[in-house]
């Protein structure tokens, strides 16, 4: 598969190269004929690095494109494939597809399959129920176990990331896997934060973690605390004391993640033992759903950060898709068949038909067979009072009306 195109407020490769790693994992940062395959072993003794991937729900905040049949996952918002294709791909070949594990909804696992056929159908961790990103992490962490050993090392991340350099993004993945390989330590990469952000967690960097290693030459730091979602004022102080963002993207044993889960995210712990039976009918009836950052992130003590200059962003709206997007020269960020006349700033997504934009700015336009959505930028990056004033059928069917 082609690699995704660049993405975010970066245009050119990362400017500060990453310091020297350990020599478990050393040679695969160094150049290597193309025809050559990269090492996919961690070191010696050490399982090949793994990769649960948390793919569950619709993804309202993208109507009229995001459905239940056709959820946020398999949109194509980035580039010109689906979110969740995009995903894999960017793993590949650090972790092929036959080490990554999807965890999911029974409605919508086929439709991901078939947008990922070179993952093994076994791998399509099928909840029963929405769990929440915490026990859908515990579930990888004993499946990765299961199948690889309680030391194997993998990642963990959401399919709808997006990332402007992949082999950075894999570069950061092979610096953290050598930590997490040798400490019992949980590593969450940051990005630096590019402007104030209130939907986002952020890492507040302590003491370095490598002492002959600094953070300002890139190196892992313990994580003094971790606040998630802030205030816009409490924000702009964390990025001035250099808090990082947390990018959602996390490396660890697996051992030692289901350690800490059953230490601080009370919510799994009754369901912890069920998990370790391979019960998870009862697994999923004995918890109770809380996220990663909230049940884990922000009670563990071992959470160590790792700054990655990979252009990372969160397609979490319409509007971040001006960031995420290819822009024209008066800033547009357009998917499909569409003609901009005096317009700037706006994002246009023609799904079928075409769109001509004029003398507009600051707009979304989204049209398909049956309905054009038109709103501002502004507005569109909360659509619940829009979809609760809506007709259910028109909600989950818009194309239809």
């Amino acid at each position: 598969m082609p690699e995704p195109r660049a993405v975010g407020p970066a245009a050119t490769a990362p400017a500060v190269a990453p310091p020297a790693i350990e020599p478990a994992i050393a040679s695969a940062a160094s150049p290597r004929p193309l025809d050559e395959p990269e090492p996919e072993l961690l070191g010696d003794g050490q399982t090949a690095l793994w990769a649960v991937v948390f793919a569950g729900g619709i993804g309202t905040r993208f109507w009229p494109l995001s459905t239940p049949r056709r959820p946020k996952q398999l949109l194509a918002l980035v580039n010109e494939r689906p979110l969740i294709t995009d995903t894999v791909a960017r793993l590949a070949p650090l972790v092929p597809p036959d080490r990554v594990l999807v965890v999911t909804s029974a409605d919508i696992a086929d439709a991901l399959h078939e947008a990922i056929p070179d993952v093994p159908r076994s791998n399509m961790l099928i909840e029963p129920r929405p769990l929440g990103t915490a026990a859908a992490l515990a579930w990888g962490a004993s499946e990765v176990a299961r199948r690889a050993g309680p030391d194997a090392v993998f990642c963990a991340l959401h399919a709808d990331l997006a990332v402007g350099f992949p082999e950075a993004f894999r570069e950061a993945l092979r610096r953290a896997a050598a930590i997490a390989t040798t400490e019992p330590v949980l590593v969450a990469l940051g990005a630096a934060p590019t402007r104030c952000e209130t939907g986002f967690g952020y890492l507040q960097p302590g003491a370095p973690f490598d002492l002959f290693v600094s953070r300002a030459e890139g190196g892992a730091c313990r994580v003094e605390h971790f606040v998630e979602k802030p205030t816009a004022v409490l924000a702009d102080t964390l990025i001035d004391r250099g808090a990082l963002w947390n990018t959602g993207i996390f490396v660890w044993r697996a051992r030692v993640v289901l350690d800490e889960l059953a230490a601080h995210t009370h919510e799994l712990q009754h369901g912890m033992p069920l998990l370790a039976a391979q019960d998870m009918a009862r697994f999923a009836e004995m918890v109770t759903s809380v996220s990663i950052d909230r049940g884990l992130l922000e009670r563990s003590r071992q959470v160590v950060v790792l700054p990655t200059a990979c252009a990372w962003d969160d397609v979490g709206t319409w509007a971040a898709l001006r960031r995420v997007r290819d822009l024209d020269d008066t800033g547009n960020g357009v998917m499909g068949h569409v003609h901009c006349v005096d317009a700037s700033g706006n994002v246009i997504h023609a799904d079928g038909g075409c769109i001509v934009a004029y003398g507009i700015s600051g707009m979304l336009v989204v049209s398909l067979d049956g309905l054009t959505f038109v709103t501002t930028l502004e507005r569109a990056t909360e659509l619940g009072p829009l979809l609760n004033a809506l007709p259910g059928s028109l909600r989950s069917n818009p194309g239809h009306h």
